[in-house]
């Protein structure tokens, strides 16, 4: 069988390393999945996503001129899988949130405190407007 970008394939997940992961194609070719490529997700740890021996499918993302095959989970994962690890990864292990989310939650909650404070320093010196004297 060859191996055409755009091809999704099932491989064997042969070894895991802390850039990503090798899966063995048919034919007999490796390629890998880099740890950009896992989820949609942060992944700090493929580990957490991939185990030795498991079979997988993946989308050949670019063959380069050497023949090195870059490979993808992400890309060929259907909604209700990535909703069942967002389901296993919520289980025991802190939420990912995206950086805009992250941040839009900073922004409301630095909002709500300087808020409350400037509440509670106009309350002590006796309200906005009023007079010094």
């Amino acid at each position: 069988m060859s191996i055409s970008v755009g091809a999704i394939v099932e491989g064997v997940v042969t070894g895991i390393t802390n850039f990503g992961a090798f899966v063995e194609l048919p034919g007999g070719v490796t390629g890998l999945v880099h740890i950009s490529e896992v989820a949609d997700t942060y992944v700090k740890d493929v580990k957490d996503y991939l185990k030795e021996k498991e079979k997988i499918k993946v989308k050949v993302i670019h063959i380069d001129e050497k023949g090195k095959i870059g490979l993808s989970v992400k890309q060929v994962q259907s909604p209700k899988k990535t909703a069942n690890s967002q389901q296993r990864r919520s289980q025991g292990k802190p939420n990912h949130e995206s950086f805009e989310d992250k941040l839009a939650k900073f922004l409301k909650e630095s909002d709500e405190k300087q808020l409350e404070f400037r509440k509670s320093m106009d309350a002590k010196r006796g309200g906005r407007g009023s007079s010094r004297y």
